[in-house]
């Protein structure tokens, strides 16, 4: 077989959806010939960890090396693993200290870490790719050092866009300068980059002319059909109609316009807005639980807190309409979540409170999707009430079967390891 170093800062235990996309990866490597070695975090303080995920990656059966270092995240991790989301104004004014004394982020400690542990490796052993999965983007600067110390070919999988991320904060010219420089050093030395939709590849490809447009493969968001074969359809309370939202809130993905629609429908329409369940599976903020109480909402709220994967697939396969939101913000178009491709693997109507860009073009493949703008209360209210009598009649969209199987996990694995693959059949 051939063998892939896998640097993911991102991994199991920690959960939430960025761990899913590398697990999902090196899960269904060994299938195409290739056996990962993931090097990933030691004992890490984050917002969620997930026992179901580790079992997951240790059933995998590869190699696991961690580390720790002298970030915040492993000083906290040695003591408490998992801490609570700080109220948004408090994460805001933290976010940006931390922006602006670390470049290019606060993993940078960690990420040099990995390279001197990487660096070990390579000399003991012989790999023939460099797999590196960003954010965090550090990550990818110490990648491509090790490419140039060692000349084993490098792939970078973009889940966002480094310059001009959409959480992005450059508080002079010299942290916008030098976050550009360490980016141009790092796609210098790749080899392959990926990345998670059309919208990332055509920034890239417009802030560095160097890049041709073979260089970046597109490879998007899926979900493990595995995780939906196995989860059990959970029974209904009572009869009226589900709403879910899986995930947390942050920045501007908020439920604020979503729940002021609700409260708006609640208001002229009373007798429907009490047939409708909204539940919501992942964190809800103190601020999110306080406008609820505030209006008026919390008999139609089932707030199921943080639960493992296993247990949110369950949820979302089992509700009746799945509701995601993505904010108006600087380079929204480059968003497309995981959690929406997990949606998507579900097989239930969305309604999507979206900007234009890489997300809405992906549910309208979808075709059972009802979209509105972030913002557009009214539009929300509409929407709501057209998905509630079509589900009353039983008519709701089917979505698009082809789309989804594009999406499928271990579809997307063997695409990546053909890149793998005919990288080191030109070397050759």
């Amino acid at each position: 077989m051939y063998k892939v170093l896998v640097l993911a800062y991102y991994f199991p235990p920690m959960g939430l959806s960025g761990v899913q996309r590398t697990l999902k990866f090196v899960k269904y490597m060994p299938e195409f010939n290739w056996q990962p070695t993931v090097v990933t975090t030691g004992k890490t303080a984050y917002f969620a960890h997930d026992v179901s995920l580790l079992n997951e990656a240790e059933k995998i059966g590869i190699e696991i090396l961690r580390t720790e270092a002298f970030d915040v995240n492993s000083i906290l991790g040695k003591r408490y693993q998992t801490v609570s989301m700080p109220r948004e104004f408090l994460r805001k004014i933290l976010t940006v200290v931390s922006k602006t004394v670390f470049i290019p982020d606060n993993k940078k400690s960690w990420s040099k870490k990995a390279y001197k542990l990487v660096q070990t490796k390579l000399k003991e052993e012989k790999f023939d790719a460099l797999y590196v999965s960003i954010p965090p983007f550090s990550t990818f600067y110490y990648a491509a050092k090790l490419k140039k110390e060692f000349d084993i070919p490098l792939f970078v999988d973009y889940r966002d866009l480094w310059y001009g991320n959409q959480f992005a904060c450059y508080p002079t010219l010299y942290h916008k300068w030098k976050h550009k420089k360490l980016e141009y050093f790092s796609l210098k030395n790749a080899d392959r980059i990926i990345a998670v939709n059309r919208k990332i590849k055509e920034k890239l490809l417009m802030n560095y002319k160097f890049l041709s447009y073979d260089d970046i493969v597109i490879l998007p968001h899926g979900f493990d059909k595995e995780d939906f074969d196995n989860a059990e359809i959970l029974p209904k309370d009572n009869n009226k109609m589900k709403l879910t939202y899986s995930g947390i809130f942050y920045e501007k993905i908020t439920p604020a316009y979503f729940l002021k629609a609700f409260k708006k429908l609640s208001i002229e329409n009373p007798e429907l807005a009490a047939d409708i369940q909204l539940e919501f599976v992942g964190h809800l903020r103190k601020e999110n639980k306080k406008l609820i109480k505030e209006l008026g909402l919390t008999d139609s709220v089932i707030d199921c807190g943080y639960i493992d994967h296993a247990e949110a697939i369950k949820k979302i396969k089992s509700t009746d309409i799945l509701w995601m939101m993505i904010g108006n913000m600087k380079n929204a178009d480059t968003i497309s979540t995981g959690k929406l491709f997990e949606y998507f693997g579900a097989r239930k109507p969305i309604l999507a409170c979206i900007p234009e860009g890489a997300a809405k073009s992906a549910l309208v493949e979808y075709g059972a999707s009802f979209i509105t703008e972030p913002d557009d209360i009214n539009d929300i209210k509409n929407k709501l009430m057209q998905i509630y009598w079509l589900y009353k009649q039983n008519n709701l969209p089917k979505p698009n079967e082809d789309f989804i199987e594009k999406h499928n996990r271990r579809n997307l694995t063997e695409m990546l390891t053909k890149q793998f693959q005919f990288f080191l059949r030109e070397e050759v």
